[in-house]
């Protein structure tokens, strides 16, 4: 679908519900074509320590995954494979014209 704007979700908790439903619209805008990247702040890091079948569908479709670094190291979570490094500023600097979601 031309034109799909960029879409950016943070996932701000920890919450299963939340991350779910997050990886589901990353995954629905993806399949429509546009840049999508799901950013995981301070301790919704966590939710990587286990099995996604929703986050591995979407990664998958091509969203781009992001830890927060400094979340990484005060949880003691050790980076996996397909998911990159990020902080917040880094996040809103390359934010463009995505439209910004937070759960």
């Amino acid at each position: 679908m031309p034109g799909v704007r960029g879409l950016t979700i943070v996932v701000a908790s920890t919450d299963a519900e939340r991350f779910g439903s997050a990886c589901t619209l990353a995954s629905a805008h993806a399949a429509l074509g546009g840049r999508t990247r799901l950013y995981l702040h301070d301790a919704a890091v966590r939710v990587l320590t286990a099995e996604h079948r929703l986050l591995a569908t979407a990664q998958e479709l091509g969203v781009a995954v992001i830890a927060c670094q400094t979340g990484l190291a005060a949880q003691g979570v050790a980076l996996p494979a397909g998911t990159e490094g990020g902080g917040m500023v880094s996040l809103l600097a390359d934010l463009g014209d995505d439209r910004l979601i937070v759960v």
